[in-house]
């Protein structure tokens, strides 16, 4: 940073206007598969670093799931010392090249921003991606770990949670092995968002720091089949078990006609498309077959990824069917700009409820009811009502379903003792992750259904904490102690 940006006065950085990230032209990302934000460069980063003003008590921090020391990442990029930004940003956060791409920093630490109250906030998220990215382009060795414990710990899933469980674990010094179902590690970050949001070479990348710390990790393990979670605590001797493993298993709609050819699930399609490579076609022999009218039902970053997907393999036009209004999107703003620039057509208050097929069975067309917003419902929304006699016919000959997921019950095959909700999620302590079943803690979208890669990163930084207190006994001294001070 340039000695005219360190001398400036708290009132001169409030005045910096918050700088926009480089981006692919609209037209031309379009038709790839390329990263659409293209990262800072180094005058840039240096200019958005100066805007953070280094609060006291910053609460920036407190908006942060797993509580990265925000302000003290980015003074170290601010006087040049990216080594010591590496290390203060990787204190916290095993995954930050993914964090920095995906996360939605705008409801989280950007929006406690104190610079943000008169300005747009520091791009937090932004400068993340600075640090982590350099990082990538100048390896450093792994921290320098603890004596090991004894102690075995199996993850369950090799997803955000999984990960950040398994490497802040390992930092403490347990023996870790993380058990993935899929033939690639990364979980909904590798199967689920596409490569022009969060290239595949960076979640590998992450993984493989993961890796360095010790973790073992163990592809093609479905756990339910290849062990239940009894074998692994009683038969591989294991002392802890983190199920991490997501929520896989699809939603429909069941509305008449979802079984013609041509409606897919949001998780088939991105599955397809992202984990099977069919990105890459012809180079992976791994094609996905796309309508040239495709209609993806829902809102969410599920939902705009899918829509962004299908007009990258060929789509002539996509719409994103939401029954709600625009004000009500649950996806990050970005996303939603990103494409509505790429051409993607939003029908709100829109409705489907049935598909029509043709005589061989595949999708021709969809009739839409339009809606209304009543009152509030539970999740804080104005509830949809659908408008009597507004039904019309939407020409499409592709439905994709993104209407949320659910867990795979196939992990919890012989899990007695594991308490589950009536939407199959797992019950399990809100800070600790702890589960109604001895010695396995949970976290991530098994537990909450259907969040972000931060939110699943904080439940698995949560668990590990109280799994290694659990390991050296302390869980069970505070028990004690407190059992003895109420007799």
């Amino acid at each position: 940073m340039s000695e005219d940006l360190r001398s400036m006065s708290q009132s001169e950085r409030m005045k910096l206007p918050r700088q926009p990230m480089p981006t692919q032209p609209a037209d031309e990302r379009a038709h790839n598969f390329f990263e659409v934000a293209l990262g800072y460069s180094d005058e840039i980063a240096a200019l958005e670093a100066a805007r953070c003003l280094q609060c006291k008590r910053p609460k920036c921090v407190e908006g942060c799931p797993v509580n990265v020391n925000i302000p003290a990442f980015i003074e170290r990029l601010r006087e040049g010392d990216m080594p010591g930004a590496v290390r203060a940003l990787k204190a916290d956060n095993s995954l930050p090249a993914i964090c920095g791409r995906v996360c939605p920093q705008e409801t989280q630490c950007e929006a406690l921003c104190v610079v943000g109250k008169k300005q747009q906030p520091v791009a937090i998220g932004r400068l993340e991606r600075f640090v982590a990215d350099w990082d990538l382009a100048h390896p450093s060795p792994p921290p320098e770990l603890p004596p090991p414990t004894g102690k075995r710990v199996a993850v369950i899933g090799c997803g955000p949670a999984g990960l950040t469980c398994a490497g802040d674990l390992a930092r403490r010094g347990h023996q870790v092995t993380i058990f993935e179902s899929l033939h690639a590690p990364g979980g909904v970050l590798i199967y689920g968002i596409p490569e022009f949001r969060l290239p595949k070479g960076i979640v590998h990348a992450e993984v493989d720091y993961v890796r360095s710390l010790g973790v073992e990790l163990r592809l093609d393990m479905v756990i339910g089949k290849t062990y239940t979670l009894d074998e692994l605590l009683n038969e591989q001797g294991y002392d802890a078990i983190f199920l991490g493993t997501g929520a896989g298993l699809p939603m429909f709609m069941h509305i008449p006609g979802e079984n013609y050819n041509g409606v897919l699930s949001a998780n088939e399609f991105l599955t397809r498309t992202n984990l099977m490579k069919a990105y890459l076609f012809p180079e992976w022999d791994t094609p996905v077959k796309v309508g040239a009218r495709v209609a993806v039902v829902g809102a969410g970053n599920v939902a705009m990824d899918a829509a962004r997907c299908a007009l990258r393999l060929g789509a002539e036009e996509v719409h994103i069917v939401y029954r709600r209004s625009s004000e009500e999107v649950p996806a990050r703003g970005e996303e939603v700009h990103h494409a509505e620039e790429e051409g993607i057509i939003f029908d709100f208050l829109t409705n489907p409820v049935e598909v029509y097929g043709d005589e061989k069975g595949w999708v021709r067309g969809m009739r839409c009811i339009r809606m209304q917003l009543g009152e509030p419902d539970a999740s804080g929304r104005r509830r949809p009502l659908p408008i009597e006699g507004s039904e019309f016919d939407m020409a499409v000959d592709m439905v994709v379903m993104a209407l949320g997921t659910r867990p795979n019950p196939l992990v919890f095959t012989e899990s007695g003792g594991l308490e589950r909700t009536r939407h199959g999620t797992v019950v399990a302590d809100e800070k600790t992750g702890k589960t109604t079943k001895d010695r396995v803690w949970a976290g991530g979208d098994i537990v909450t259904g259907a969040a972000t890669v931060i939110s699943a990163m904080g439940a698995g930084k949560a668990a590990a904490a109280d799994i290694d207190r659990y390991l050296r006994g302390e869980a069970v001294a505070e028990e004690a102690a407190a059992v003895a001070a109420s007799a």
